[in-house]
């Protein structure tokens, strides 16, 4: 382990990195229950199946990261990517859970070529500052309204679109519909109070802590618990026969038939090859400028950078990380779950000291063991996983401090970015918004030429989505 990791050469121990790897596990585990609680809602997959390839997946990258770039990082199927898979993809655009998958493994392809030959800078430089430092907080806007929904704090409503609940015991209200939204709001609280006091794995605690409070509470109101574990299993190896039978393998035996897509009024085929094409561009970029930003950030705060040529910090080992991500993706594709990314948990475990792959590979073994306790995950209920999804909202949206606001040429297609994915449903077109607006600002006030040539490119691919296939 010494001389493969270089333990000391980093300035680290055995016991240090096995911390590291243990914390970073906890800090991320709450993916193996929020993701499959994803997916479920598109009926064609099951908790458990999900929660296999996730685990599977995360092994996988966490692994490779571990092994190729010696890092001590982690990855998992991305929050934000997977929003974007079940709620943009399938269910705003009409593609299938298969199809859906096709994308994520182009985009898994299309993420080793770019590595492989250089051109992911070239991609990195073509979209402005001002949409690179707001795609995150899009993105995590997004995910805290999908969390508000699955809370039940936020519901729709025919006069304004969404609305609040109703918390009113003397109206509509009953107590069976507000202890939900109220467990959601104990344990968002929970997670804020546990981060605040440096808690490792608040996230998971506070989830945990949220599901024991539901379930209590639940004695509290008559008929809760009639019927409570109709048709769940609670033997591990059903969620591996899910597995087998509802996600592994899909993309091949069903992710090449478009036909349930071209059966919706006003579908062809041009209008499948654009969608196609910006799509999978979409889930590209968003994993590219994700993984990239993830990796500096985390090795910069664990003193990792090391400098380059032209004497600018880098991530050590940059080139093997992203091929790790890109491998990654393509495994997550094809066992039936969206795109795999490092996760900026993983930074927990580089502050308590991890340096070195082996913390990455200690995180890979915890993901292992959890392969086979889907059954707990499975009790977890949306009132308390929805916290997860407020609060990595609140942390993905810190980046708008970086926008320069008092700037209407960067603050219009920053806030176009932000404001449209959640508006709309759609991580694609709040970028799609952010090109476009550049453009427009940059063309009208004569600066056309430091617009990038890719720039055009990207933008007029998602201008063509917007005439022909929406």
């Amino acid at each position: 382990m010494e001389k493969f990791f270089k333990l000391s050469e980093r300035g680290t121990t055995t016991r240090t990195e096995i911390i590291a790897g243990l914390t970073t596990f906890m800090a991320m585990a709450y993916i193996l229950m929020v993701n499959p609680g994803m997916f479920s809602d598109l009926g064609t997959v099951s908790f458990g199946a999900i929660y296999i390839a996730t685990a599977i997946s995360a092994i996988v990258g966490t692994l490779l990261i571990g092994l190729l770039a010696n890092l001590p990082l982690a990855q998992a199927s991305g929050m934000g990517l997977n929003a974007f898979f079940v709620y943009t993809v399938c269910f705003g655009l009409g593609f299938s859970y298969a199809n859906a998958l096709l994308f994520v493994l182009v985009d898994g392809l299309l993420f080793v070529l770019l590595t492989v030959t250089g051109l992911r800078r070239v991609i990195f430089n073509a979209i402005p500052p001002a949409v690179k430092v707001a795609i995150p907080a899009g993105i995590g806007l997004f995910i805290a309204f999908l969390g508000l929904q699955d809370s039940g704090l936020v519901i729709s409503s025919s006069a304004t679109g969404v609305t609040l609940a109703s918390f009113n015991l003397l109206g509509s209200a009953t107590w069976g519909s507000i202890m939900p939204m109220l467990v959601t709001i104990a344990a968002l609280i929970a997670i804020a109070v546990l981060s605040k006091k440096g808690v490792k794995g608040a996230i998971l605690w506070s989830i945990l802590g949220g599901a024991v409070i539901y379930y209590l509470l639940g004695f509290t109101i008559p008929g809760f618990y009639d019927g409570f574990l109709a048709g769940v299993s609670l033997n591990p190896l059903d969620a591996f026969k899910d597995f087998g039978a509802q996600a592994f393998g899909k993309i091949f035996t069903e992710g090449f038939d478009f036909s349930g897509y071209l059966a919706v009024e006003g579908h062809s085929v041009s209008s499948l090859v654009i969608a196609f094409v910006t799509t999978a561009l979409a889930f590209c970029m968003v994993d590219m400028f994700d993984t990239m930003g993830t990796l500096y950030g985390a090795c910069r705060g664990g003193g990792l950078l090391v400098k380059n040529e032209k004497g600018e910090d880098e991530v050590p080992n940059m080139n093997k990380a992203m091929l790790a991500d890109a491998i990654a993706t393509c495994t997550g594709a094809v066992c039936g779950t969206s795109t795999v990314t490092t996760f900026v948990e993983a930074s927990s475990g580089v502050a308590v000291g991890g340096r070195t792959g082996l913390a990455a590979v200690v995180t890979a073994v915890m993901f292992f063991i959890a392969l086979f306790l889907s059954p707990i995950a499975a009790l977890i209920p949306a009132a308390a996983y929805a916290a997860a999804l407020i609060f990595v909202g609140i942390l993905m949206i810190g980046c708008v401090r970086d926008i320069d606001w008092s700037d209407p040429a960067a603050a219009l297609p920053s806030f176009l970015t932000i404001t449209m994915m959640p508006f709309t449903y759609n991580i694609s077109y709040g970028i799609a918004f952010g090109l476009i607006s550049y453009i427009a600002v940059k063309l009208f006030t004569g600066k056309v030429k430091e617009i990038n040539a890719g720039t055009w490119v990207i933008s007029i691919l998602f201008a063509l989505m917007f005439f022909l296939t929406h």
